[in-house]
């Protein structure tokens, strides 16, 4: 099995928050570094106690894994999360939420390969591109 995990800029809470509303789901598990069990090998700094450790979601059948990172991430355009579906409801939903923010570099719009198509980077650094078949 081939999945997905990313990484937030302490901000992953926020982010599975506004996944959950553009894709019409709900995290199916969450764990925060305080849920922890205490480890001197692995101390946690207070500020950190609140930060998801680890946690998922499934978007059309898809699962995702997410967690805050323990270092300073920079935004790329390497790495897409593509999703395809029959559902443009699903899809357009999903896209006039995460572009609130986010960085727009194809508009959702009807191609030669797809009757919508459209990339963004979302405001927490994803990259996401959709298609409706």
């Amino acid at each position: 099995m081939l999945g997905h995990y990313l990484m937030f800029n302490r901000n992953c809470e926020e982010a599975l928050n506004i996944y959950e509303k553009a894709f019409g789901t709900k995290v199916t598990g969450l764990q925060k570094y305080k849920d922890m069990p205490q480890n001197p090998a692995f101390p946690v700094a207070e500020e950190d106690l609140n930060l998801v450790l680890h946690s998922r979601l499934v978007i059309d059948g898809t699962e995702i894994m997410c967690a805050d990172s323990g270092q300073a991430l920079t935004f790329g355009n390497n790495m897409y999360i593509t999703l395809t579906s029959g559902n443009a409801e699903m899809i357009q939903q999903a896209w006039y939420t995460l572009k609130d923010g986010g960085k727009i570099y194809l508009e959702l719009s009807p191609t030669f390969f797809a009757k919508l198509h459209g990339h963004l980077q979302d405001r927490f650094g994803v990259n996401w591109m959709f298609s409706v078949e």
